[in-house]
């Protein structure tokens, strides 16, 4: 394991996530990133297939970096829609192992009023911690 995870006595297990994460390292600070493509299209309307995209975005930046997507130790998402997200997150979750592993992150997920992209339905920010 590349970062601890804090989790307090007696509290039972999140699932898909951690409440804490201890890291020692260089912080990358990744803005939000939506479901859109190299050339800011939107491939597809599909909530899992932005969240995908989202996801392999924020990753590509931490990759930049010198990371992968073991060293993400949080993340927020900000949904337009919790009821699809609620709706779909088998779906969501398929694509998250898929580009993150079996890593889980402190994670925070917020529904918001809007988007500044108005075709985006998720936009996914993140922090990594690369070891020194």
């Amino acid at each position: 394991m590349v970062h601890k995870v804090i989790q307090p006595e007696g509290w039972a297990a999140p699932k898909g996530y951690s409440n804490g994460i201890e890291a020692r390292g260089r912080q990358i600070f990744v803005g939000g990133q939506i479901g859109w493509d190299a050339e800011c299209r939107f491939p597809s309307d599909d909530l899992v297939q932005q969240v995908f995209l989202a996801l392999k975005n924020a990753i590509d930046v931490v990759r930049c970096a010198g990371g992968g997507p073991e060293y993400v130790t949080r993340m927020t998402w900000y949904l337009v829609d919790k009821k699809e997200y609620a709706a779909r997150l088998k779906e969501i979750g398929q694509v998250y192992r898929e580009v993150m592993g079996r890593n889980f992150p402190a994670m925070t997920a917020v529904q918001v009023a809007d988007l500044v992209e108005d075709d985006a339905k998720v936009e996914i920010e993140v922090t990594a911690v690369i070891p020194d």
